[in-house]
């Protein structure tokens, strides 16, 4: 079913923003993000609450905001849309299977936490039609993205005890685990030459840190607070930290050069969620602050950028201009 949505508005940059021009927010309420390109430039998925819906499903719609549709049950919760080749079906993660109802959110006593919420992974037509289920895993099963030559997908599940990032052929056959440190590893992207994976990772240091993370765990839930930016081959070999900030650094991709990775940092001020995107050269290690380029100057949230797959444009998913506390929309620049 099409949807209504209102025309996008167009925003000047803030100060300091001088990578981003012609800003239009294609979104008008409600909590939207994960915003991805489809590999020909015009369509994009997204995840929303919008409608006063408790908890996200997953839609669809043209790149300037018109053709909106719903592609999930409507049912449970979903996560990290993404086209399969062609852009007439989706896959993304859902908890539908397991509850009708959203999930139950985290007890506030544990601090900031993310669910880890029982996710599978399907797809289906961009009308939502002939739903397939790709995964059977009963857990956390999510942050999928196809390789740029459409055969294989990349996520991250806890099917083996910890949270790791695996790939499977585009029908759910041949999975292959390519990580295995103990702690978080997850957020992972192909390179557009699919060689590489970009990936957001925290390894705990000591026994204390990682009794906390697998407490957490087994009560599905990984405090996010410290992550940094990792990069490993397709296959999984020659893992390396890219950066060391401090703070939550997360949703990575690539710029389509493949020479740099936009990502999302509070490392300024770990503790707010004063989010901004940066860039950093993809060959980096272990890079500190002085070594990024800040693209964003909102005192708010901005996170999961994602190129275009032409380079003219980004998409991402911020906290500015919101009407409501809490609200966050979907924008499109020009890139300079």
């Amino acid at each position: 079913m099409v949807l209504a949505q209102a025309p996008a508005a167009v925003l000047a940059p803030a100060e300091g923003e001088s990578r981003l021009s012609n800003i239009r927010q294609i979104t008008n309420g409600g909590e939207n993000a994960e915003a991805y390109w489809s590999a020909d430039g015009k369509w994009i998925t997204f995840q929303s609450s919008r409608d006063g819906r408790p908890c996200d499903q997953q839609f669809v719609m043209r790149a300037d905001g018109s053709d909106l549709r719903r592609v999930s049950t409507g049912d449970g919760k979903t996560t990290c849309g993404w086209f399969l080749p062609g852009s007439k079906r989706v896959f993304f993660g859902s908890s539908h299977a397991h509850q009708k109802e959203c999930p139950p959110r985290p007890d506030p006593s544990a601090g900031y936490v993310w669910p880890l919420d029982p996710f599978d992974i399907y797809t289906a037509d961009i009308d939502g039609k002939n739903l397939k289920r790709l995964t059977n895993h009963n857990v956390y099963t999510a942050e999928a993205v196809l390789s740029p030559d459409g055969k294989t997908i990349v996520f991250t599940s806890m099917k083996d005890g910890d949270l790791e990032i695996y790939t499977m052929n585009v029908d759910g056959s041949d999975v292959q685990r390519l990580t295995n440190t103990p702690g978080y590893d997850g957020g992972p992207w192909w390179s557009p030459d699919g060689k590489r994976i970009v990936y957001r990772a925290h390894h705990p240091q000591d026994a204390t840190q990682l009794a906390d993370y697998r407490k957490l765990l087994s009560q599905n839930m990984i405090r996010p607070s410290r992550v940094e930016i990792f990069v490993m081959n397709a296959d999984g070999s020659d893992q390396r930290q890219v950066t060391a900030l401090g703070g939550a650094n997360f949703g990575p991709s690539w710029t389509p050069d493949g020479q740099k990775i936009i990502f999302s940092s509070n490392h300024p001020s770990p503790r707010s969620g004063n989010f901004d995107l940066y860039l950093v050269d993809a060959a980096a290690s272990k890079a500190g602050p002085a070594a990024l380029e800040r693209i964003t100057f909102e005192s708010t949230f901005d996170g999961f950028p994602m190129f275009r797959p032409d380079g003219r444009q980004l998409i991402w998913a911020s906290n500015r201009k919101s009407a409501k506390p809490g609200e966050t929309n979907l924008f499109i620049a020009d890139w300079r």
